[in-house]
């Protein structure tokens, strides 16, 4: 005998117009500008920011969400671009490692990854500083070992990984010092 059918009292979910699957407009707001543009529908953040908007600072790696090297942020949360459909960010704000720096003022991770030579070929350095800065925020700035877990999305081939995780110290400890400037 089965239970008795009892109807939810969760609100019904919005049913969304279908899109595609031809091309459809698109309006993203990547680093603070609106951008609109035709694109399928099932074309990746990734796609959509190096082909349509001119924006290579997010690096194809492996395309199957492993490496991390296309690391960007979606309303302040890690992503990885080339898993996510740039139709699904519409609404919310994309951030890539072109918006992070302030004017001709590199924000301070990047500056850190220049000073501890954090990068060899700098393939995977966007995503790793991408990545590396929202660690911080999301508060996983403990011993070696916590930072290189909340990093384990991002590979480095050149196994600059010591140098990477010396840049993560340097911010946070600058962050933690009152006579530094905040990250």
């Amino acid at each position: 005998m089965s239970a008795p059918h009892v109807p939810s009292r969760a609100p019904a979910a919005a049913v969304l117009p279908e899109r595609g699957p031809e091309p459809v407009k698109i309006t993203l707001s990547v680093n603070g500008d609106e951008h609109t543009f035709d694109a399928e529908p099932r074309v990746s953040l990734l796609d959509a920011l190096r082909e349509r908007l001119a924006m290579t600072g997010a690096k194809k790696g492996c395309d199957q969400g492993t490496c991390g090297a296309c690391t960007v942020w979606v309303d302040g949360r890690r992503v990885l671009a080339c898993l996510t459909l740039a139709i699904a960010c519409e609404g919310h704000e994309v951030t890539t490692i072109e918006g992070l720096a302030q004017g001709d003022e590199l924000h301070a991770m990047q500056s850190a990854f220049v000073e501890q030579d954090a990068f060899q070929c700098g393939y995977c350095t966007p995503g790793q500083i991408m990545s590396a800065v929202a660690l911080l925020k999301e508060g996983h700035d403990g011993d070696d070992a916590e930072i290189a877990e909340w990093m384990s999305g991002n590979i480095c081939r050149c196994a600059a990984y010591p140098h990477i995780r010396a840049a993560i110290r340097t911010v946070r400890d600058q962050s933690r010092d009152p006579s530094h400037g905040q990250t």
